[in-house]
């Protein structure tokens, strides 16, 4: 968190009848009390986003190349700071190249009025018109305080300077101070996308591989029928006689030949 202050203005006020704006020259005693208090203004909130990818990582010092191609060198990278990748938080030593890394800077701008305010009440011992007072404190000691110049005072409802102090007069002194700060707030968010995983390495020898085949469906076979007992009768019986009939035919042709030869030979002798 960083802040810057401005001084902008001292205000004094008067309390009582008596009252001094002083300047406190000397440490603040215990008769001296402050009160200090914090007006917020309305806040501003900006977001730096950077992108880049990691191309080398060595022990705690990493090269990342951003999205306009230039090339950042992170030295001596702390282990705390840490990279949100897939839910897990990975130091410098987890990193590796290839790896996307985001990282948001957000960053809140408040500013603020600041007042203290100083009291010390005493009893006007010596005055040294217009430079100086002493006071003595409650607690019987005598403190200086310097005046600043052109310092207006009101005793008893009189507007007066310096020179109208007295010894013996009991004040009250307050000093009011209004200073302008501005709070600035840095918040971080570093997340990546780890590389895809390298491809496999190609085999230099073809590898076989058994696939088992797959069963083949069963298959429903109707019973077979069982064979009949006698054979259909699908022919008549009257070609088988017409092939006897032929046949003693012929054996009937063939024995008159014979005959005849017998016969011819007979009577040839």
């Amino acid at each position: 968190m960083k802040s810057i202050r401005f001084s902008r203005t001292l205000l004094c006020g008067l309390l009582g009848g008596s009252t001094l704006c002083l300047a406190f020259s000397l440490s603040a005693a215990a008769q001296v009390q402050t009160r200090q208090t914090e007006t917020p203004g309305q806040a501003a909130r900006a977001v730096k986003v950077e992108r880049g990818e990691i191309v080398y990582v060595s022990g705690n010092n990493v090269v990342v190349k951003m999205e306009d191609g230039t090339l950042r060198h992170f030295d001596n990278v702390p282990e705390s700071t840490t990279v949100a990748v897939d839910g897990k938080q990975l130091n410098v030593h987890q990193l590796q190249p290839g790896m996307k890394v985001e990282k948001q800077t957000i960053t809140t701008t408040t500013p603020k009025t600041i007042t203290t305010i100083k009291t010390v009440t005493g009893t006007v011992w010596h005055v040294s018109p217009p430079n100086s007072v002493i006071l003595t404190m409650e607690n019987g000691q005598n403190q200086e305080f310097k005046i600043p110049k052109g310092q207006k005072f009101t005793v008893d409802g009189q507007v007066t300077d310096a020179f109208g102090l007295k010894k013996g007069m009991k004040v009250d002194a307050q000093k009011v101070v209004e200073e302008s700060a501005i709070e600035i707030a840095q918040e971080v968010k570093r997340t990546g996308i780890a590389p895809p995983p390298p491809p496999a390495p190609k085999a230099d020898i073809p590898i076989l591989i058994a696939v088992a085949p797959a069963p083949a469906p069963a298959v429903e076979t109707a019973a077979a029928e069982p064979a009949p007992k006698q054979l259909p009768k699908t022919a008549s019986d009257f070609p088988l006689f017409g092939v006897l009939g032929a046949l003693l035919c012929a054996v009937s042709l063939t024995g008159m030949a014979i005959r005849r030869g017998i016969i011819r030979i007979t009577g040839s002798v």
